[in-house]
């Protein structure tokens, strides 16, 4: 049991959370690129991305693991985003850093999204056993690019200073 509920529950909430950071994330990152405003989208996805992180501490787990070094890293990240958003407004060299911070935030999400696809869902699971095959790092890679990309143009549109 976790804060009440089964272990199944408590994952498919978990994973709701995650998916609606990773949605409202996109969103966001598509308002940078086209430097339009993101404070109702922004508040959503800080939210549940945090909520994500926090609630993957919670899990069982035995000792440091990927999964908890990318929770600590998200969670730092997530406060930096938070200083230059609500502490900063944004201003100057804030903004650059808030993109910043915001596109990481949501890759990192991205990234262990599709770690965790390969490692539950049967089709992927049978494609990359490992998670070291050619599907799962095609995957990734391709992850990476979007996020490559989508940085780009978000500190070329949003993050001008």
């Amino acid at each position: 049991m976790i804060l009440g509920m089964s272990l199944e529950t408590f994952t498919e909430l978990h994973v709701a959370i995650s998916v609606v950071g990773i949605l409202t994330g996109a969103i966001v990152l598509l308002c940078m690129i086209r430097d339009r405003s993101i404070a109702v989208w922004n508040e959503i996805f800080l939210a549940t991305t945090i909520a994500t992180s926090v609630t993957g501490f919670l899990f069982p787990f035995r000792g440091v693991s990927p999964a908890i070094i990318v929770g600590i890293i998200s969670l730092v990240v997530l406060a930096m985003a938070l200083f230059a958003f609500y502490g900063m407004h944004l201003a100057g060299f804030w903004r650059r850093l808030y993109a910043d911070c915001a596109i990481v935030a949501l890759y990192l999400n991205s990234f262990v999204f599709v770690v965790q696809a390969f490692a539950k869902l049967p089709a992927l699971k049978a494609a990359a056993p490992t998670q070291s095959e050619p599907p799962f790092l095609v995957a990734q890679a391709a992850v990476l690019v979007v996020f490559i990309i989508g940085g780009f143009l978000a500190q070329r549109q949003f993050a001008k200073v």
